[in-house]
């Protein structure tokens, strides 16, 4: 199963639009990954409601897709 760092990228970037995405393959498998997304959208939320905001917008693929996510949440510096 998984999926590419390619599909990872565009459901993040439809969730989070006008963010910067950076993501990491950990095992060349396309099931481990690092991803680090900058938004507004995470303005005023604690790292927990960050997370979960990111779990949100990837729904059913978390755990089925997707085995393993390693995330980092940050707001634009101004």
């Amino acid at each position: 199963m998984g999926m590419t760092k390619d599909e990872l990228f565009e459901i993040l970037n439809n969730g989070f639009s006008e963010s910067v995405i950076e993501i990491q393959d950990l095992a060349g498998d396309n099931d481990h990954y690092a991803v680090k997304i900058i938004s507004n959208e995470f303005k005023g939320l604690n790292k927990i409601k960050q997370h979960k905001l990111v779990y949100d917008v990837l729904g059913k693929k978390m755990g089925y897709t997707l085995h393993a996510l390693s995330i980092k949440t940050e707001v634009p510096k101004e």
